[in-house]
């Protein structure tokens, strides 16, 4: 008789929950599609590069703030609030992504070979870290934001440079695609730049 009623107060507590389960929800409902960054300068398919012949750089993720540091995208919405833009997700944080397109677009441009961590050990070459200060909207403006602030100790000398980098591009709605449009453009801007500096 004890092992009935324990099994009829299960079903009935399982009964209980079955509404619940369309109402509940423990994560936030993913967008429809994730965004990511593009590079639009990149080495040839098939390039070969020679560490022996060519000057190296290892680059290092940029450390950024708190509104960051996440997949969401920023948007300043007064100089004391941040809010972020509705249903926009990147596909991995940001700093990461420049990252990478600094990767990309340095050896496209100045002829360098970036170096992972590991091949870096010995002799990491040149070294360029930062910090991401801003990668996303400006409200008063529908600017879209890529502030970095560049350090870069060359294989000589082991004296650090630093240089700020800003690029803004309007964005014609502050929704996940104009959004991450403007910004892909801002960032590819910016790593341009940074790779003019750190030169050949």
């Amino acid at each position: 008789m004890t092992m009935v009623r324990s099994s009829t107060k299960l079903l009935l507590a399982l009964a209980a929950m079955v509404p619940l389960a369309g109402c509940i929800s423990f994560a936030p409902k993913p967008p429809p599609s994730l965004l990511t960054l593009t590079s639009t300068t990149t080495l040839p398919v098939g390039n070969t590069q020679n560490s022996g012949t060519a000057p190296t750089i290892t680059i290092q993720v940029p450390v950024v703030g708190q509104s960051l540091a996440g997949t969401r995208i920023p948007v300043q919405a007064s100089e004391t609030s941040i809010a972020y833009v509705a249903k926009a997700q990147w596909v991995e944080p940001p700093n990461r992504m420049f990252a990478r397109l600094l990767s990309d677009t340095i050896p496209a441009k100045t002829g360098r070979i970036v170096l992972s961590s590991s091949q870096a050990f010995s002799d990491p070459g040149a070294v360029l870290s930062g910090e991401l200060r801003a990668f996303g909207i400006d409200a008063a403006t529908q600017d879209a934001v890529v502030i970095f602030d560049g350090s870069l100790i060359r294989t000589t000398g082991k004296i650090v440079e630093k240089r700020r980098f800003e690029a803004r591009v309007h964005a014609s709605a502050i929704a996940a695609g104009p959004v991450s449009v403007a910004l892909n453009q801002a960032a590819n801007t910016v790593a341009g730049e940074v790779a003019d500096w750190v030169g050949k």
